[in-house]
């Protein structure tokens, strides 16, 4: 451990390491998330090119910007956390995960002013299970794309809870971007790219929940590069509010979809407007 100037604890090229007990991170972000004139407000938590660690039970409040930041790591597990800051609190991502392969997050409850995780560019073989996501904006893939080439590959979440949630679950992309995102099996329900990053092999099953939106499953893919082989099955979404009606949409989004409530028949089943058969 040492001091850093990015951070408050920082971690950094430790291999075996674990992090675990009941006690509590106290990032007393209220005086920066009223105060933003007096600087940019650092991650609480970081660990950095760490190989096997283990982090687990603490509870992690209020953080001034992100709770905690995994980067450049291997062979991580993450579980049992307790993460929480007001839903109006700016950029208190739960976890942020960047240029990191072998990452199993799972257990935890994250409510937050911002994305529950977030995956950047760089990583693979990420796993998310198990976590009470909300409120908040969700888990996120992205923003890829910006300003050079980001790779996303192997990512599985799968028996997440979102509650009221901004957005759910959802891959984020920059305009005039490059790079890809494939091998995506998801269990959230927002699909934001709207961008020529190359978006394909995603699943979204067995997904149940509440948003706070009324468009509650979103495939807003390019109208220049098509999202393809999207596969939306025993998803069922309503709205936050008792009563209130929601709906899908679609923009150049290829693939099918199977038991799903609201009703989506906007996917393109077409092979040719696919650029190949589906799997």
């Amino acid at each position: 451990m040492s001091n850093h100037g990015d951070s408050w604890l920082l971690f950094s090229m430790v291999s075996g390491l674990t992090v675990s007990g009941n006690g509590q991170i106290d990032g007393q972000g209220p005086i920066w998330w009223e105060n933003a004139c007096i600087g940019t407000p650092s991650p609480a938590l970081q660990f950095k090119r760490c190989i096997g660690l283990r982090l687990s039970g603490l509870t992690h409040v209020n953080s001034p910007r992100v709770h905690i930041t995994i980067t450049t790591c291997n062979d991580v597990i993450v579980s049992n956390l307790h993460i929480i800051a007001p839903e109006t609190s700016p950029n208190t991502d739960g976890i942020d995960i960047s240029g990191s392969v072998n990452v199993n997050i799972r257990d935890s409850i994250i409510a937050t002013g911002d994305d529950c995780i977030a995956i950047g560019g760089g990583s693979s073989y990420i796993k998310i299970s198990g976590i009470m996501c909300g409120p908040g904006h969700g888990i996120s893939i992205g923003s890829l794309g910006h300003g050079g080439t980001d790779v996303v590959e192997n990512v599985d979440v799968h028996n997440c809870t979102m509650i009221k949630t901004l957005t759910g679950v959802r891959i984020k992309t920059y305009q005039g971007g490059t790079g890809y995102a494939n091998k995506i099996s998801f269990t959230g329900i927002k699909f934001d790219a709207t961008s020529a990053v190359n978006l394909s092999d995603i699943t979204y099953r067995g997904i149940s929940g509440t948003s706070n939106t009324d468009n509650v499953i979103n495939l807003s893919c390019s109208k220049t590069v098509a999202c393809t082989n999207i596969v939306v099955d025993s998803v069922h979404i309503k709205s936050a509010i008792p009563g209130r009606k929601v709906y899908g949409s679609c923009i150049n989004a290829c693939g099918r979809a199977t038991h799903v409530q609201p009703y989506l028949d906007c996917l393109k089943p077409s092979t040719d407007l696919c650029n190949g058969p589906l799997s």
